[in-house]
């Protein structure tokens, strides 16, 4: 039986598990159905797992798992032997296969998930990133840049080309003159040889046989006796030597095409070699235009006046400043002698055995001397211009040490000391070399005497604008407490008050009204010589000075004139008593005569007397004012007029005079504690100013600068994102600063920004000043352009008196009037100067809409000058532009205006520097404010 061969595992495995058995049973069961009826699977199937043992894979290395020894036995042990093997293999092939089929499918998942989502990919519309849009701005930046430089490229090539066909033409034109010249010279030469040849007489021995010509022929001459030797080989030896000079001269290859082909600088560098000087001599000597023309200019001037007529016309651009009328003369002269010495030249290398006559000689002394003439004349009007230039320059500097030298904090003074002396020894000893010595002294003590006496006049001597009233009579000056309880005492009831407010008003319109306490230690912060000035509404020729003392007059006239009275003397006694202090025995003695309710009485009685009033203000007006006010005082004592409106005018104005020198000395002594507390001081009313809130229109201004700013950076080919450029906070304010005080009125509230609001009457000044300074410059520059003058040469009486012209004037004749003094005009260019001065005094009037072009353009220049001084951010910086400020200027049609625009310069400086000091804090948020938004 089958059953007792069953191995003992398999019994024992059939005894503990029935259910293993019953398998097991099966299995055996199987097996013997197999040996008799085996299955065949459908060959598809049997293909897969009975394959051809030659297309099986050879077993692995005996290494492997399958082939191991441990393998086998395990196998056997688990399986029971070969019978189990077939279906372990099956399952195994089974688990293989599903998991390949497993593995299979989520690779094609995943595959079908990357196409469909590259499918989603390839269908939604496609968004431009950041940095492509970057890209795509730069791109057209790029474009649009080159497409701007290839227009100016195109405007400068055809300009030149332009420049180079009239120069073309023109040199044509003087080539034939010169041409039909040089004809007519040689056509009058021939026909001089023609006539020297018949009148030249016929030799005797021509009329000789030709045996005797041979014969004379062989002949040698001999000296009747040695005097006549002497003589013979004399003119031989000095005909040899003036031969010998004429051909030394001629190898130096002195022509004007020659010198045209070499350099600026080789053609200076030969001309100024020391054989060709010396060659030059002589043959200057030889023609006699050495000794004759050079007079008192010296023999080596005469030499290089010569010579300079080789560089003029070889190099004219280089020599020349502009095609002025004075420059063509001067080409014209050189061409003249370099012509007539050509002839000369030609004529002695090919006959040097004749003698030059008086004729040619003539020529060639007059040609010269014309050319040194035009010389001397074009060479003086440079120098004047270079002179004037220079001199200005050296003013500036003075101008700047006297405003530097006192300044000892951060070292501003030791940093301005060398430079500036540096510069004025160079200017000094560049003087020195154009004009002399002693003129170049003379002229620069009176430049800089001038520009010290202007600021000595603006400030005045201290001492004698120091009021009496504030000498030993008075120690100190009234307290605020003692001057309001004066007033108090002073203050009538309020019913009159009421009737005499109107007079009140009248009355201080009169009289110059203080400015506020914050403005006034605003203004001595920017300028330390500040002073109060009076109010022009309050000047004796003032027209609301007339209508109130008209008034005044109608109302004593109509027996209204009571009131007018006590106001009057209210106002004096108030003005009087503020300028000394209470309890003061002049305080008493003002204050009773001078009581308003006193002198109603007296009016009311009648017994109120003018002349004791004008006598008692006679003598104590000179115990009170200043030693300067004194002519004046006196001369108010001697007026005996009858007209009692006259009298109180002048009392009135002196009393407002008095005011205004006892404010400025109180202000003159205050002035170190004042400037000490200046930034806090204003720092406390600025914040009460913002109350809390942001300086709206700081951040406007601010943005604005910020924006102009790194537009003109990147118009320059500046990078605004390079750690190098980046736009500071003192760049930004410079450019702000500039653009709201450089531009043409009128004010625009709106656009001043909180910090700089107490400066809106500067501004308003500088404004206009900038109208003015465009406008002069604008009519002077297009006179010196239609009459060929220099641009740079400075017309300052003309300029003054123009300055001194109304503002409203619109009638251009006095502006013609004023240049047709000095200068002749014909009159095709009075009628091209007086459109142009029409058109400029038009657009004044429209300001700030300017439509003409050399006002836009002196505009620009002014703005750019300005700005480039204002951002110097070192002392040699700032140095540099301030010295080079008058030739800059003066090349751009500015060169009557280099001492306000310094002037105007220092004062904006000024105020950048207080502005920072006072409100940096605030600007300093602005800045952080505006660079976050942007």
């Amino acid at each position: 039986m089958r059953s007792a061969s069953l191995s003992p595992d398999l019994v024992g495995q059939s005894s503990t598990c029935p259910a293993d058995t019953d398998d097991l049973q099966d299995l055996i069961m199987s097996s013997d159905t197999e040996t008799t009826n085996r299955y065949h699977p459908p060959p598809h199937i049997a293909a897969r797992f009975y394959r051809n043992a030659n297309n099986r894979r050879k077993s692995s290395a005996a290494s492997s798992r399958r082939n191991s020894m441990s393998s086998q036995r395990s196998n056997r042990s688990s399986h029971g032997g070969p019978q189990s093997n077939h279906l372990a293999q099956h399952l195994r092939r089974a688990s293989i296969i599903e998991s390949r089929r497993a593995r299979l499918a989520d690779k094609a998942a995943h595959a079908e998930k990357v196409r469909l989502r590259a499918a989603l990919a390839k269908a939604a519309p496609r968004t431009s990133t950041a940095s492509e849009d970057r890209a795509i701005a730069a791109q057209q930046a790029r474009e649009k840049y080159l497409a701007q430089v290839a227009a100016s490229c195109a405007e400068e090539v055809k300009r030149a080309k332009k420049v180079a066909e009239d120069m073309k033409e023109r040199k044509a034109a003087e080539h034939l003159r010169m041409k039909g010249n040089m004809e007519e010279r040689l056509a009058e030469a021939e026909r001089r040889r023609l006539k020297y040849q018949q009148n030249l007489r016929r030799a005797r021995s021509s009329c000789l046989p030709v045996v005797e010509e041979k014969k004379a022929a062989v002949s040698t001459w001999k000296p009747r006796n040695e005097e006549t030797a002497v003589r013979v080989i004399q003119k031989t030896w000095r005909l040899w030597k003036q031969r010998r000079i004429v051909n030394d001269f001629m190898q130096l290859g002195l022509t004007v095409e020659r010198l045209k082909r070499a350099t600026f600088e080789e053609v200076s560098a030969l001309l100024a070699e020391e054989h060709v000087i010396r060659q030059t001599s002589k043959m200057l000597k030889y023609y006699g235009l050495q000794d004759a023309e050079c007079g008192g200019i010296g023999e080596s001037t005469a030499i290089k006046i010569f010579l300079s007529a080789f560089l003029i016309l070889s190099k004219p651009e280089q020599v020349l400043n502009e095609n002025s009328e004075q420059e063509q003369d001067l080409t014209r002269r050189a061409q003249e002698l370099l012509i007539a010495l050509r002839e000369l030249l030609s004529r002695s290398a090919s006959n040097p055995h004749v003698a030059l006559n008086a004729t040619q000689h003539a020529s060639l002394s007059e040609a010269f001397s014309t050319f040194q003439s035009a010389f001397i004349a074009w060479k003086n009007h440079d120098t004047s211009i270079l002179v004037g230039t220079m001199v200005a320059q050296f003013a500036e500097l003075d101008s700047i040490w006297q405003s530097v030298k006192n300044n000892t904090a951060g070292g501003a003074a030791e940093d301005y000391k060398e430079g500036i002396q540096t510069n004025q020894t160079l200017i000094l000893v560049r003087l020195k070399r154009l004009v002399g010595p002693e003129k170049a002294k003379k002229l620069l003590a009176e430049a800089v005497r001038s520009r010290r006496g202007k600021k000595a006049v603006r400030q005045g001597d201290p001492e004698r604008n120091k009021p009496r009233s504030s000498l030993s009579s008075v120690d100190t000056p009234p307290t605020g407490a003692e001057a309001s309880s004066s007033r108090e005492q002073s203050k009538p009831p309020p019913t009159q008050l009421s009737t005499r407010s109107s007079q009140i008003r009248a009355i201080n319109k009169l009289i110059t009204q203080t400015p506020s306490n914050r403005v006034v230690i605003h203004e001595l912060a920017i300028n330390k010589d500040y002073r109060i000035e009076a109010n022009p509404a309050a000047s004796m020729h003032g027209k609301d000075y007339s209508a109130i003392f008209e008034g005044m007059r109608t109302d004593l006239e109509a027996g209204r004139g009571d009131r007018w009275i006590v106001t009057v003397a209210e106002s004096i006694r108030d003005r009087l008593l503020n300028m000394i202090t209470p309890g003061k025995p002049l305080h008493i003695l003002i204050s009773e005569t001078l009581d308003p309710e006193l002198t109603e009485r007296q009016l009311r009685l009648g017994s109120f007397s003018y002349e004791r009033f004008f006598s008692f203000m006679n003598t104590i007006l000179p115990k009170l004012c200043a030693p300067a006010r004194d002519a004046d005082v006196k001369a108010l004592a001697a007026y005996q007029g009858s007209d009692l409106i006259e009298r109180l005018a002048k009392l009135m104005h002196i009393i407002d005079q008095l005011g205004l020198d006892y404010a400025n000395h109180i202000l003159q002594v205050m002035s170190p504690e004042l400037l000490r507390r200046a930034p806090e001081y204003e720092q406390g009313h600025f914040t009460e100013q913002l109350q809390g809130r942001k300086p709206v229109k700081a951040i406007r201004w601010w943005s604005n600068a910020r924006e102009k700013y790194l537009t003109g950076a990147s118009r320059r080919g500046g990078d605004t994102n390079g750690s190098v450029n980046l736009p500071t906070a003192d760049k930004i304010y410079t450019q702000g600063l500039v653009d709201l005080f450089i531009s043409l009125p009128p004010l625009d509230s709106d656009q001043v920004p909180e910090t700089l609001e107490l400066d809106e009457t500067r501004l308003t000044r500088i404004k206009s000043d900038i109208l003015r300074i465009v406008s002069v410059s604008t009519v002077l520059l297009t006179a010196k352009n239609l009459l060929k003058r220099d641009v740079r040469s400075q017309w300052k009486q003309e300029a003054q008196r123009m300055w001194d012209l109304p503002e409203a004037y619109d009638d251009p004749a006095p502006y013609l009037s004023i240049i047709e003094s000095s200068h002749v005009m014909p009159p095709t260019t009075r009628s091209q100067l007086q459109g142009t001065i029409q058109r400029v005094l038009s657009d004044s009037r429209d300001s700030p809409n300017i439509s003409q072009p050399v006002m836009k353009v002196l505009l620009q220049k002014l703005k750019s000058h300005v700005l480039q001084r204002l951002s110097a951010a070192s002392a040699e910086e700032r140095l540099r532009s301030t010295t080079t400020a008058s030739e800059v200027l003066a090349q751009g049609g500015m060169a009557e205006f280099v001492g306000r625009i310094g002037a105007m310069v220092e004062e904006l400086g000024r105020v950048k520097a207080v502005d920072w000091e006072t409100h940096g804090v605030w600007l300093d948020q602005v800045t952080k404010e505006v660079g976050q938004s942007s």
